[in-house]
């Protein structure tokens, strides 16, 4: 377990994760959506994660749900890289009823997101365009080129959840131990 905790004005939050954990979690950010995500993606990519966020959601929930991707990408960047002995490429298409969502990642140390997910307004009290911030915050800071599209659906809740597990998916296949492969980049270093 590697812990990490970054403290601002706005948010104080610690993040402790098991990159090849069995997908325990216990997590707190004070938003109750992204918890649920988290909970999901923890439980799917197999990383246990203890997540404790206490951050200005009477301002909003921008600062909080942004620095949870800040701190939780930092650390799988440390857990990941160098990459050596894991596949390195990831990918996952999560079915949620209507919805579903692919995940394409690289883990490259060259971080890019690419998201393409038709979600507007809000889920209960989460505005949805804080999950292109969370998962923004999460490649950029892992690393990982990262390309989330929607290949269809209508329920908010079923596109975002799906893009989680796909995410998640991609994620466990990407840092799947292959010890033949070595460095697994032509250049013989990522």
């Amino acid at each position: 377990m590697i812990t990490k905790t970054r403290t601002t004005k706005e948010t104080d939050i610690t993040v402790a994760l098991d990159i090849n954990g069995t997908g325990k979690s216990n997590i707190d950010t004070g938003v109750g959506f992204l918890d649920h995500m988290l909970e999901s993606f923890s439980k799917h990519s197999l990383i246990d994660l203890d997540i404790t966020c206490k951050g200005d959601t009477h301002i909003d929930d921008h600062h909080s749900v942004e620095d949870v991707g800040i701190v939780l990408g930092s650390l799988l960047a440390q857990a990941i890289y160098p990459v050596k002995n894991m596949e390195r490429f990831g990918s996952a298409n999560i079915v949620m009823d209507e919805a579903c969502v692919s995940c394409d990642l690289d883990l490259s140390n060259r971080p890019f997101l690419v998201y393409e997910l038709n979600v507007s307004g809000k889920v209960g009290q989460f505005d949805t365009e804080l999950v292109e911030e969370f998962f923004r915050a999460l490649a950029l800071n892992a690393r990982i080129s990262m390309h989330i599209i929607e290949c269809r659906g209508k329920n908010k809740h079923h596109i975002i959840e799906a893009a989680f597990k796909s995410v998640a998916v991609a994620l466990r296949r990407a840092t799947a131990k292959n010890e033949r492969i070595g460095i697994p980049s032509t250049k013989d270093v990522l």
